[in-house]
């Protein structure tokens, strides 16, 4: 895999923002199979754009792959180079998303981002694209709301 991949196997360095990072696929062997992959993202970390503070959430991200998977590495790359990264809760949930997507073209995306509150109130971000094919079983995000905030 790691001709195909600038990163995996490889020591690389924390992208300096979510645009410098280079998010990469391979092949999926298994393309004419519909299944759901996750990935959870526990610990995100992004910056407030107006007061600098850090804003934590768990992310869940879960999709129906096509031709292509995303490389796990190259993800925990792009998602950590958020760490000094300034955008409100909605910007940086949704611009992952479609990231993804435009990487990977999958049959289906959903996003779930828990946000731990900010000035007292949390805001959860959900999107989705795509149809979920039939069939195919997804699971629940599995995060309780309340999660970050006890």
């Amino acid at each position: 895999m790691t001709e195909e991949t600038l990163q995996l196997g490889r020591q690389v360095a924390l992208p300096a923002s979510p645009e410098a990072a280079v998010l990469e696929s391979v092949p999926n062997p298994h393309s004419d199979t519909f299944y759901v992959a996750r990935f959870t993202c526990p610990e995100f970390t992004s910056l407030c754009p107006v007061t600098g503070q850090p804003d934590f959430a768990h992310l869940v991200i879960d999709y129906v792959p096509h031709r292509r998977l995303v490389e796990s590495k190259s993800l925990k790359l792009f998602l950590a180079a958020y760490r000094n990264h300034g955008a409100f809760h909605e910007d940086c949930t949704i611009d992952i998303a479609k990231r993804l997507v435009g990487l990977v073209a999958p049959h289906y995306l959903r996003i779930a981002g828990y946000w731990a509150p900010r000035g007292g109130i949390p805001i959860d971000v959900f999107w989705q694209t795509g149809t979920l094919p039939a069939g195919v079983w997804l699971p629940e995000p599995g995060v309780s709301p309340y999660r970050m905030r006890g």
